[in-house]
Parts: structure tokens; C-alpha cells; sequence
């Protein structure tokens, strides 16, 4: 008893001397850990770190399980199936593919969410970084930039929606859709302030938006309001740039051999050495992922069916399997580009492998495998999970993209003869004879290289919407005018009561 006694005298008394000896500096702890956010953004390092954060949400955009911006562009387009182990193999996809899909559908929810992540992200570099060194008028022209291609996407997806270029109140967050007309307005000033700081990109760092990234978006956001004189202008100085070359062989085009190669404007990178494993793989936060599980989910079919021979490819989990109308878009002199695009069953039962179970080919499979963005054995972790670790970057805006675009701007435009110099380009690298069409044919020719050049990578269903072709293209698949335009997500319009649904929803 006398001990506990002593024991708390001796607490009591060293917890006085501490209290009165104890200046009023030692008192004052500093702070550890992170930096608040008004003192942030100081430093060129800072500046670039707030950066590389918006960069991050493409990552999120394209590669959250399930929830991939890819898919929902590719699933509508034609050139997919959707795949997957049965009709029932997630429903939100096998809507998209189907047409039927709600303001409920959770993949196109998420794309309109994390696209607005980036916006704020972007907002916060443009609004609270100093332009006081050169380093920051480049990061700040990056985040313009940045913010350009996120509004892009949602002003080409949905239409009319809130435009937010600062930070907002809490009693400003239920804010009124801005007409798409004054979206477009912000791309343009966006993007025309920051092609005057960028670097070009022999200049600059690999994976960071170059000025011919910001105008060939430029370009590409007037090609879409056909603004077709001022389109070519972009188009224009990114080609005469001389900073990108088409890479020779197409079947690399998107290998992670070529990534950030001569080729590439824009590009979302993905890695392959986080070593994940199913212990320990980020679920559900793409955010957290560097990896892209989506090239895994899009590999063709393992459980007995597929078997890749000699052909590179390991199998995957069934969905997006080629359409038989992508194959045939292919004519029989463009064997370049459609075998590095498409590989049929009987090329690969000749390299030793196999797609059949018992003699059925799996659920939506035609018969072709996709090699475009593949299971690619070379691209993944075979230490670690190889389904878990692919790395193959997504291309956003590659050269062939930015002369197909300049030959349409320049056709629209009145000039044929600038737009049979730029589909040249494309033609001679595929091995294809020279378009010399002209009228209404020189039209179709450039729309079906479009098709043909660019398949699986994002573009078709887009085209097809803003050429007025979807519905005579898509109309047996279930396309109806509404679709030219996604919803306004149903978890948007619940928490946003100025927010009304899109017209063609209603």
C-alpha cells in the first residue's frame, strides 16, 4: 500500500515540475506529417507533386475495376462484344454493349465523377500555384491543359454540364448544368493559354502534355464544333513540328515497347512492377492501382478455352472479343494493320493454340481475338500475379489519330489536296493503296480509315455520333437518338437538385 502511495507522489510531483518548468515554447509542438493546404504549392516541387495528382485521375479513369472510361466507349462502338462468362457476367457492361443501359449504370457514373476529381484537382494547381518561376507557368499550362481534356470528355459525353473553375463553397456544390456551348468555350481558352507555355516535347519530360498535345486537343475540340479552318491551323503546327514520327512497324503502335515512343502525344501510363498478388491487389480504388486490371478482364477466356500457342498471348477473362463487322472492315490488301488488330481463330490453332471448350467458342466470342491492348505475356508480372500486374499504357492521341483528323478538318475545309497529303501518311505506313478519291467518296474513305487504323482504341462510337452515322451504323445493336449522348448519372441528379437530366433522357 505504502508503495502505490509513493508511486503517486512521485507521479503528482513530476508532472508539476514538468507543468511549471516547462517553457511555453516547449509547449508548442510543431507540426509533422502533411502540409496544409495554404501553405502548400509554394515550391516547384510542390507545384509538380498538386500536378502529378491530377495527372493520377486518368489513371483512376481508365483503369478502376470495372468502372473503365475504355469500356465505355468501346462497348457501344461495334467493334466489342461484350463478353464475360455469361449474359448475366456484369450487368452495368453487358448494358452499355446492349444499349440499354439507365442513368443508374454504374461504369458511366463513375466516368462523370472522375472526371470531375481531375477538374478539381487541376483547379487547385491553376488557382493557388504563384506563375513566379518557369517551372510553375509550365505546371500551371499542364493543369489547363489537363482540364481542357477532362471537359472534353464530359462535354462529348453528356452535354450540358456544371462548369467549375474554382473552388467552391459548400453552399455552392448543387450547381446548374452550363450550356455545352460555354464548355467548349473554357477548352478553347484552356487550351490556347496553354500552348503558349508548354514545351514541346523533345523538350520536355516524356509522359507530361506537350504543346502538340494542346494542339492537336485544340485542334481536335474544333473539329468537333466544326470550326474545320481553325481545326487545320492545329492540326498544322503539330505536324509541322517535326516532334513526331508514325512508328514503322504497326504491330507495336500499342506495345509497351513503343510507349511515350515518337508516336505518342498523350498517353496514360500503367506499370508492371508492383509485384500485387491476390493478398495484397487494391480493390475498388483505382486511384491506388498502377497496374490496369481492365487488360486482364478483356483477355480472351481461360477455363479450357483459350490456349495462345506461340502467338504472345495468355489468357484472360472473356470480355470484349471482336465483332465479326470490325474483321471485315479490313480490306484483303490491309493485312498489316488487321493482323496486328485482329487475330482469327485459324491463325492461332496455326501457331499452336486454341479457343474452343469441348468445341464451343466462349459466350459473345465470334471467333477472333483482340491483339490491340492483349494479354500480352511480355507486359506483366509472371513472378508475381500475372493477372494482376499488366502495364500497357493507354493511348489518348497518337499521330495517326492527329493526320486523320487534319485530313477530315482539311476536307470539311475545302481543301482536298491538304487531305489526301495527310491521309498519305496513313496509308503508306498500313501498305494500302493511296486514296485518290474525291466529293462525297474521299468522305467515306477517311471515315473507313478511321475504322481501320484506329479500331479498339476508343474512337469509333464517338465518330460515329458526331458524323451522324450511329444510327444506321448501330440501330440493330439497339442504338436510338438518346444515345447520342450518355445520362446525366442518377447519383448526380440525387444530389445535385439544380441538376436536371439531359433532354434526350427525359
Amino acid at each position: 500500500m505504502k508503495t502505490k502511495i509513493y508511486y503517486k507522489v512521485l507521479t503528482l510531483f513530476m508532472a508539476t515540475v514538468l507543468i511549471t518548468a516547462c517553457s511555453e515554447d516547449f509547449l508548442t509542438i510543431e507540426k509533422t506529417g502533411g502540409i496544409p493546404q495554404d501553405e502548400f504549392y509554394q515550391t516547384d516541387a510542390q507545384a509538380l507533386s498538386a500536378l502529378v495528382g491530377a495527372y493520377d485521375m486518368l489513371q483512376s479513369l481508365y483503369g478502376q475495376d470495372w468502372n473503365s472510361m475504355w469500356m465505355v466507349k468501346e462497348l457501344p462502338s461495334g467493334e466489342i462484344n461484350c463478353g464475360g462468362s455469361n449474359s448475366n457476367d456484369q450487368p452495368p457492361y453487358q448494358q452499355l454493349a446492349k444499349f440499354n443501359y439507365t442513368p443508374g449504370n454504374v461504369p458511366i457514373a463513375t466516368v462523370y465523377e472522375t472526371c470531375y476529381k481531375g477538374i478539381f484537382r487541376t483547379n487547385n494547381v491553376i488557382a493557388k500555384v504563384e506563375d513566379d518561376t518557369p517551372a510553375k507557368a509550365v505546371i500551371i499550362a499542364e493543369a489547363k491543359a489537363l482540364r481542357a481534356y477532362y471537359y472534353f470528355e464530359l462535354v462529348t459525353m453528356f452535354g450540358d454540364v456544371p462548369l467549375v473553375t474554382l473552388e467552391l463553397s459548400s453552399d455552392e456544390y448543387a450547381k446548374a448544368a452550363d450550356p455545352a456551348s460555354a464548355i467548349w468555350t473554357q477548352i478553347e481558352t484552356d487550351l490556347t493559354d496553354a500552348v503558349a507555355d508548354l514545351k514541346v516535347k523533345s523538350q520536355g519530360d516524356a509522359w507530361r502534355i506537350s504543346k502538340g498535345t494542346a494542339q492537336a486537343l485544340l485542334g481536335k475540340a474544333y473539329l468537333y464544333q466544326r470550326k474545320y479552318a481553325d481545326a487545320v491551323t492545329q492540326f498544322d503546327a503539330v505536324i509541322q513540328s517535326k516532334e513526331y514520327v508514325l512508328e514503322k512497324n504497326f504491330s507495336k503502335i500499342l506495345r509497351k515497347v513503343t510507349e511515350f515512343g515518337s508516336e505518342s502525344l498523350f498517353e496514360i501510363s500503367y506499370e508492371t512492377n508492383q509485384g500485387n498478388q491476390w493478398s495484397n491487389f487494391v480493390w475498388g480504388n483505382g486511384r491506388r492501382q498502377e497496374n490496369n486490371i481492365h487488360w486482364q478482364l478483356c483477355g480472351p477466356r481461360g477455363d479450357g478455352y483459350f490456349e495462345g500457342g506461340k502467338s504472345g498471348l495468355i489468357s484472360g477473362w472473356g470480355f470484349a472479343y471482336p465483332t465479326a463487322a470490325i474483321f471485315n472492315a479490313f480490306t484483303a490488301d490491309d493485312s498489316i494493320r488487321r493482323k496486328a488488330s485482329i487475330m482469327t481463330e485459324a491463325e492461332l490453332i496455326a501457331l499452336g493454340g486454341d479457343y474452343r471448350n469441348s468445341g464451343d467458342l466462349p459466350y459473345d466470342c465470334e471467333g477472333f481475338v483482340r491483339l490491340k491492348y492483349g494479354t500480352w505475356e511480355s507486359e506483366t508480372d509472371l513472378k508475381a500475379q500475372p493477372e494482376l500486374n499488366y502495364g500497357t499504357n493507354v493511348r489518348l492521341i497518337r499521330m495517326a489519330d492527329v493526320y486523320l483528323m487534319a485530313a477530315e478538318a482539311n476536307y470539311f475545309a475545302g481543301n482536298e489536296a491538304a487531305a489526301h497529303s495527310a491521309l498519305d501518311s496513313i496509308t503508306t505506313r498500313a501498305g494500302v493503296a493511296a486514296i485518290t478519291s474525291s466529293g462525297e467518296q474521299l468522305l467515306q474513305d477517311i471515315k473507313h480509315q478511321r475504322q481501320v487504323e484506329l479500331a479498339f482504341e476508343g474512337h469509333r462510337f464517338a465518330d460515329l455520333v458526331r458524323w451522324g452515322d450511329a444510327e444506321s451504323e448501330l440501330g440493330s445493336k439497339g442504338y436510338q437518338a438518346k444515345h447520342a449522348l450518355y445520362p446525366i448519372p442518377q447519383k448526380e441528379l440525387d444530389l445535385n437538385k439544380n441538376m436536371e437530366q439531359s433532354t434526350l433522357w427525359r
